[in-house]
């Protein structure tokens, strides 16, 4: 999802064209720049690029300007527990020449005075939180609920609403440790120096960190995938990018105070290990052996550094799971840091035998597509398109009778890699539309005018599944060529971002800045299928639906802030298959009734409907009693849960691992002996305090894929009675 989608030729051509454009907005004679004045050419050229080139065109008025100021106190206060009404009353001074004081002048000094404020109350805070501790006994035995979710509330009054607050904050961080049996004086020394070490972390920011954090919120305010980036934030997107880079093998983005996990990155530490999902919203960090820091409400930037370190060094990470009924859960794992290379994240596939009928096995394969790498015109470097072009004709030469393509865990990537990689499934024809901002519409077509496997398809996807993912999922719903199949839509992200360098653009205005301005993401195109509907908010529907803990209202570009609107273009020409319509009920109502009868999907449907009402309630009891009896009801059922399933236990069918390292070898070898998840699980089982839920998240990912493979089963006996066996062609 945080992916850039490299653009076709008309995307790339309009970024050039906005970044040459910029140098008229006011050119001078050569011009060395000091400190001050750099960051204010940067704040200026940030809010009038984020105007012409930001595919809303929207001047910075005076509305506009509101929005960004309280964006920048949700950045840093995104809980609401830090400043007080009084603080936003005094800051309402800025408002009404924020606008004009930004665009002409690049006035950023709103910044570091909100920002003074801000450690002052954080040290108020850690100052309160220790008299608690050190002079007061925390009760638990009263009929009391904390409200965790703080993000549209109020803030406080006054300093002693706040306090109020804080003792709230504390007495549920309190009862945590409580109830994973640490003694009191551990706990206050943990709660002490948590508090004490975020305001000392703070503390360390520079101008040039406050003033990311300040350019960042304006870009918010935009779109959500438009950024200001500092110069260190460029060298790491930079590391991205090339897909090699030391660290945890995790994207981050900021959300509402909390650091979250936005993408695990295919063959990293953290997805070798399974414990760290998408979704879970890390609140502490430590290095090695040392002290936890606390990361609630420390901007983005500073929460990274600390969590990316040297290759072969361990970081403890402390984290409210994504599938928690509520943020008052924390579960604590460690992670060794490597390095991350493209290898690990390549396609990879498997070929099933299932049962069949007279006892004569239903070969199917299954191809795991974790991002759409490569892309590069003329490269010869790796491509998602001719790996999965290999594994087609391994799977074909193995003689499997249909496919599954697995996108669950796809976040997108290379526009031009969706675009080929859908046509190894069609013979030619339009792909995706990009529009831009001035509204001229291109197409991306396949053109070759070959299909590279013909058969039966059901392509998995989930609310993770995103931007160029969603771009192949739809295209081919569209031309009724797959059976869509997973969580009731894809994330819904269908815009297209790209990154403009503020020295290029200063350098061509006779500017040289006093060190490296960074540079400026930015929103400049939506894409939209060939039936013209925009993938945007909206995402790819699917067209049976199974039950899953991931598909969450909250997991999708609509609860984003401020995401560009779901809109339509005129169809493109193209010629529709039509091959799932026909089969579509029938396969929805064996879908059903299979999932009706299946003990594994009923307790799924309960985990389900329990997790959203929880979470709805958003508030977790402070009665410790209450809570000792959630847990030990919690341990019971999953105690219960694992015996029902060792009874029930059946051997999975023979599976066959194919990699791009063995494709060429003959034959498939032995099967696996216990085959897990090629796809692992983005949200955990709902557990409550402690650590329970591993292996339900690969339970889960077992039974949904199964699922996925029954109704390609079932696809493949429908489109293929009265028919021959489908061919690949090349």
């Amino acid at each position: 999802m945080n992916s850039i989608l490299k653009p076709i030729s008309s995307a790339v051509a309009l970024g050039a064209a906005l970044i040459v454009s910029t140098s008229a907005f006011s050119p001078r004679s050569s011009q060395t720049l000091g400190q001050v004045a750099t960051n204010a050419e940067i704040t200026r050229l940030t809010s009038r690029i984020l105007e012409s080139s930001q595919f809303a065109h929207h001047s910075l008025d005076a509305e506009l300007a509101g929005k960004f100021l309280d964006r920048y106190l949700d950045a840093l206060d995104g809980q609401h527990m830090v400043f007080l009404q009084s603080d936003v009353e005094e800051f309402a001074r800025f408002r009404p020449t924020l606008a004009r004081a930004t665009r002409r002048d690049g006035d950023s000094s709103p910044a570091p005075v909100i920002f003074a404020r801000y450690l002052e109350r954080l040290d108020q805070r850690a100052a309160y939180v220790a008299e608690v501790l050190r002079t007061e006994h925390l009760d638990f035995s009263a009929d009391e609920s904390y409200a965790y979710d703080r993000k549209e509330a109020p803030r406080p009054v006054d300093l002693a609403a706040a306090q109020q607050l804080w003792r709230q904050h504390l007495r549920s961080e309190y009862l945590q440790e409580k109830l994973a049996n640490k003694k009191e004086e551990e706990i206050a020394t943990i709660l002490t120096r948590r508090s004490a070490r975020l305001v000392q972390t703070m503390r360390r920011l520079d101008e040039q960190a406050i003033l990311e954090i300040y350019l960042n919120a304006l870009a918010h305010v935009y779109d959500p995938h438009s950024d200001y980036m500092g110069r260190e934030q460029m060298q790491s997107f930079g590391s991205l990018m090339s897909l090699s880079l030391v660290g945890i093998g995790a994207s981050l983005q900021s959300d509402d105070g909390y650091c979250k996990v936005r993408e695990i990155v295919p063959g990293g530490p953290a997805a070798r290990g399974g414990e760290l999902k998408i979704g879970d919203r890390i609140v502490g960090v430590a290095q090695e052996n040392g002290e936890f820091t606390d990361l609630i409400d420390m901007p983005l930037p500073q929460a990274v550094e600390l969590i990316r370190g040297r290759k072969g060094t361990t970081v403890r990470l402390t984290i409210i799971p994504a599938g928690t009924a509520n943020d008052a859960t924390r579960k604590t794992f460690v992670i060794v840091r490597d390095e991350i290379k493209l290898e690990d994240q390549r396609a990879k596939a498997r070929v099933v035998d299932l049962p069949g009928e007279k006892d004569s096995p239903r070969r199917i394969g299954v191809i795991d597509l974790p991002g759409f790498y490569g892309g590069e015109p003329g490269a010869s470097g790796p491509s998602a398109t001719k790996d999965v072009a290999r594994l087609l004709q391994k799977l074909e030469q193995e003689k499997v009778t249909g496919i599954v393509l697995d996108l669950r865990r796809n976040g997108g990537g290379s526009l031009e890699e969706a675009i080929n990689l859908t046509g190894l499934f069609i013979p030619s024809g339009p792909v995706v539309q990009v529009r831009g901002p001035a509204g001229r519409v291109e197409v991306g077509s396949d053109d070759d005018g070959a299909t590279q496997y013909d058969g039966p398809l059901v392509v998995l996807t989930s609310r993770f599944s995103a931007s160029a993912s969603e771009i192949l999922a739809g295209a081919l719903q569209d031309y009724g060529r797959a059976v869509i199949v997973g969580d009731s839509s894809t994330f819904g992200k269908g815009t297209v971002q790209t990154i403009m360098p503020l020295a290029q653009i200063m350098q061509r205005e006779g500017l040289t800045p006093a060190e490296d301005p960074g540079a400026l993401k930015t929103t400049i195109s939506k894409f939209y299928l060939p039936s013209g509907n925009s993938t945007q908010i909206a995402g790819v529907k699917s067209d049976i639906v199974l039950p899953s803990l991931t598909d969450l209202p909250e997991i999708s570009e609509s609860e984003m802030q401020n995401p560009l609107p779901w809109d339509t273009v005129p169809p493109a020409r193209f010629g529709r298959e039509d091959r799932v319509n026909p089969y579509l009920a029938t396969l929805r109502t064996q879908s059903a009734e299979r999932i009706e009868k299946n003990p594994e999907f009923s307790e799924l449907q309960r985990d389900r409907d329990q997790l959203r009402q929880k979470r709805e309630a958003k508030s977790i009891s402070l009665n410790e009693g209450e809570r000792r009896r959630e847990k030990a009801d919690l341990d019971a059922r999953i105690a219960a849960r694992k015996k029902d399933r060792a009874a029930r236990t059946i051997a999975p069918p023979p599976t066959y691992e194919i990699t791009l390292k063995s494709i060429d070898k003959p034959g498939l070898g032995e099967p696996l002996k216990n085959p897990k998840p090629l796809a692992k699980g983005a949200i955990e089982f709902p557990a409550a305090d402690g650590d329970a839920g591993a292996d339900e998240a690969r339970s889960t990912d077992d039974i949904l894929l199964g699922e996925a493979e029954h109704i390609l089963t079932d696809y493949i006996t429908l489109s293929s009675e009265g028919t021959n066996a489908p061919v690949v062609r090349r």
